[in-house]
């Protein structure tokens, strides 16, 4: 398993791995089980797996919640190499967004209900993060979890 902390070092990791084979596992880290079972499937069904490890400070709307996000990168990747990762990508915050990102997602009322009602803006944070992340590791599929069964939504709605 490779650990790569930079986008050129992502893009180097994946300059001879077929395209239609990458699948990516987008996380925050703090893995646990559920984190595991999507690597795992991952690894079934693709050649190349990447895992992204990278606390979203624009989904925060609260710092204090941004700055107590547990960040254990040592155990994430031991569960990461147990599950069959090939690549994990841990950037900084200056790799993924080199500029502030001003984009706003129009999600209609995607965002107003269940969490979205109480976590202004978290949404709009999501999409930013996964639009750069899939801009970079430009995967073949991804796969998220159910409980993110809300973020899926406003992803669907950011791609279609």
């Amino acid at each position: 398993m490779k650990v790569v902390n930079n986008v050129a070092a992502l893009q180097a990791a994946l300059a001879n791995c077929p395209k239609e084979g990458v699948g990516f596992v987008p996380t925050m880290g703090a893995l646990h089980n559920g984190h595991r079972s999507l690597v795992e499937r991952a690894r079934r069904e693709n050649d190349t797996v990447v895992v992204s490890v990278f606390v979203n400070p624009t989904q925060f709307n609260d710092k204090n919640d941004l700055k107590n996000y547990p960040r254990t990168p040592e155990a994430d990747c031991a569960i990461l190499e147990a599950a069959g990762a090939d690549i994990v990508f841990m950037p900084t915050v200056e790799d993924i967004y080199p500029e502030p990102d001003t984009r706003v997602f129009d999600f209609g009322l995607v965002d107003k209900v269940m969490e979205g009602a109480t976590r202004p803006g978290h949404f709009n944070g999501v999409a930013q993060v996964v639009s750069r992340l899939f801009d970079m590791v430009k995967p073949a599929r991804a796969y998220f979890g159910e409980k993110d069964f809300q973020q899926i939504a406003v992803i669907k709605a950011m791609v279609a």
